[in-house]
C-alpha cells in the first residue's frame, strides 16, 4: 500500500525532528487526568515527552494528552481554546468555534465538515511531518505497557491513506477527517453525522474514490520551453524566468490529455532586472478554454553597468571590431 503501518520510535523521531521540542518533558496535570471520552488514562504528575503525546493524540484521540499539551503551550487549556479562535478566524473557518482543546462536548461548539477540510489542509501543507503519526497503524507507550491502534481504519485499508483524525460523541456522531495521496495528488475527505463507524468510513471511501477516478494534478513540463532573456547594459547577460506560483492544477481527468501549455516572454529587458520581476505569462489550456494563467518571473536579480563599465565594452567592442576588419 506504499506506507509502513508499522513504525518504531526512531522512524517517528526522525521524521518528526522539525517539530517543536518533540522531546519536551510534558508533565500532566489533574485536569488533563480529569478529561472523559478517548484516552490513555494518563496520572497525574506523570510525564511524557511531546513526541509520545502527539502521537497519542494523533492514534487513538487522547483527550487527556491534548488537554496536557495545551496547558503546556498557552499556560492553560482556557488560553490555548483563545488561540484555537483567534486561529481558526484567521482561517477563515466561519462556522468554528472552539470551547475546549479536545472536542468533547459543549455548549457552543460547533463547527462544520467545510471548516474542518480548512484546518486540515493548513495541517498537511504546512506542517508535513504530522504524517509521520497520522499514518502509524500500531504503536505502544510506556516501554510497551500501553498498546495503541489507530482509530482511523482507513490507515490500514485504504491505499494511499496519509491522516487525518477520527472523532465521535453523541451529539456529533462519528466523524472523520481523512487524507489521501495518489499519484502526486492529496484529497481530503470530511463526514460528519455518521450513525456507525462503519459508515462514516464507507462514505469517507466514497468520496476518495470519487476524486481519485475524476480529477488528476497536472504540472506543465517547461523543460523544452527557452526561459532565457537577453539583458541589456547588464553585469549578466541574460536572466531566467521562472513560474510566480506552484504550477500544479487540479484538473478533470477528461481534459488530461489535452491540456497544453504557451509561455510568452518579453523580447529583451533593460538593466537592473529584480528578483520577482514579471517576465512573460504561463498560459496552461485545454483545447480553447484557459486552466489557469502563472506570471513568470525573474529568477534572480540583475545589476545595471556602470557607466564606466559601459564604455570599457564599447572600448573592447570596437576594437575586436577593427581587428575582425584588418
Amino acid at each position: 500500500m506504499g506506507y509502513e503501518y508499522l513504525r518504531n520510535e526512531s522512524i517517528i523521531r526522525s521524521k518528526t525532528r522539525e517539530f517543536f521540542g518533540v522531546g519536551t518533558v510534558v508533565t500532566a496535570s489533574a485536569h488533563a487526568c480529569s478529561m472523559g471520552g478517548s484516552q490513555i488514562w494518563l496520572k497525574e504528575g506523570e510525564r511524557l515527552t511531546v513526541d509520545e503525546m502527539l502521537k497519542a493524540v494523533c492514534v487513538v484521540s487522547a483527550n487527556d494528552c491534548a488537554v496536557a499539551l495545551a496547558e503546556h503551550l498557552a499556560g492553560s487549556e482556557e488560553a490555548f481554546v483563545e488561540r484555537m479562535n483567534r486561529r481558526a478566524a484567521e482561517l477563515g473557518m466561519n462556522d468554528t468555534t472552539f470551547k475546549n482543546a479536545c472536542g468533547l462536548p459543549a455548549e457552543g461548539h460547533v463547527t462544520s465538515a467545510y471548516d474542518i477540510a480548512l484546518m486540515s489542509r493548513e495541517l498537511m501543507l504546512h506542517h508535513p511531518d504530522i504524517r509521520a503519526y497520522t499514518t502509524v497503524w500500531m504503536d505502544t507507550l510506556r516501554d510497551g505497557a500501553s498498546s495503541l491502534v489507530n482509530t482511523n481504519k482507513l490507515v490500514r485499508f485504504y491505499d494511499g491513506t496519509t491522516g487525518l483524525k477520527t472523532g465521535s460523541t453523541s451529539a456529533a456522531g462519528y466523524c472523520i477527517s481523512a487524507t489521501a495521496e495518489r499519484d502526486g495528488m492529496e484529497l481530503i475527505a470530511v463526514v460528519m453525522g455518521a450513525k456507525t463507524s462503519q459508515s462514516r468510513n464507507a462514505a469517507c471511501k466514497s468520496l476518495l474514490d470519487y476524486g481519485f477516478a475524476n480529477f488528476a494534478v497536472v504540472s506543465p513540463d517547461l523543460s523544452d520551453c527557452d526561459n532565457q532573456i537577453p539583458v541589456r547594459l547588464g553585469k549578466d547577460a541574460g536572466v531566467s524566468a521562472v513560474p510566480e506560483a506552484d504550477m500544479a492544477l487540479l484538473i478533470d481527468k477528461a481534459q488530461k490529455s489535452g491540456v497544453t501549455s504557451e509561455v510568452t516572454l518579453e523580447p529583451t529587458v533593460t538593466a537592473p532586472v529584480s528578483r520577482g520581476q514579471r517576465l512573460g505569462t504561463l498560459t496552461v489550456k485545454s483545447g480553447d478554454l484557459v486552466l489557469k494563467e502563472v506570471p513568470l518571473v525573474a529568477a534572480q536579480e540583475v545589476e545595471r553597468l556602470s557607466y564606466g563599465e559601459i564604455y570599457r565594452m564599447v572600448l573592447m567592442r570596437a576594437a575586436m571590431a577593427k581587428s575582425n576588419a584588418e
